[in-house]
């Protein structure tokens, strides 16, 4: 199946929607900034054309940028925050599950009904599968994520102190 080019039906060429694009997400600018900057640049469309593109394909430019980003994740061996907080889905109890990079960035979250070594497993071998081996992960003291670091073979990786999850306390 061919995978057909978004742009096909514009007129204007697909760098200059993408610059466009890009200099209304990436910097603080107004739509009417952006028209302005296009125009000293010699290029001619208004604020709306620049709103309707935003909207067309900022989701498009959104989703690039985080599979660029992910596969970088995949390949560097950064420090994972995991943790685990009580959540209420329908008025029962369960585990949200989550692993936060050493930026703050969500890599991954799951929902579980128990809060034991099965279900911390499941979750950790999910986001290994997903992002690869971190460097290091620090967890707060829950004996689940020692118990599976072995299971893993890797005990070494697990770094626990008193405030050191905080990055995944505050995700």
């Amino acid at each position: 199946m061919i995978k057909r080019s978004p742009f096909r039906y514009f007129k204007t060429s697909p760098e200059i929607i993408r610059l466009a694009v890009m200099m209304y997400i990436r910097f603080p600018l107004s739509l009417r900034n952006v028209e302005d900057l296009l125009h000293e640049r010699g290029i001619d469309v208004s604020h709306e054309t620049v709103r309707y593109w935003w909207h067309r394909f900022g989701p498009i430019f959104a989703s690039e940028i985080k599979k660029r980003r992910i596969e970088g994740l995949r390949s560097s061996r950064w420090r994972w925050h995991l943790d685990e907080v009580f959540v209420k889905i329908n008025g029962e109890r369960h585990h949200l599950w989550r692993a936060v990079d050493h930026e703050g960035e969500v890599l991954e979250n799951f929902v579980t009904k128990t809060r034991d070594k099965k279900a911390a497993l499941k979750f950790l071998r999910k986001a290994m599968r997903k992002h690869g081996k971190p460097e290091a992960i620090v967890t707060d003291r829950l004996l689940s994520y020692g118990a599976d670091l072995r299971v893993i073979g890797a005990p070494d990786w697990q770094e626990t102190g008193l405030w050191i999850n905080n990055r995944a306390e505050n995700s």
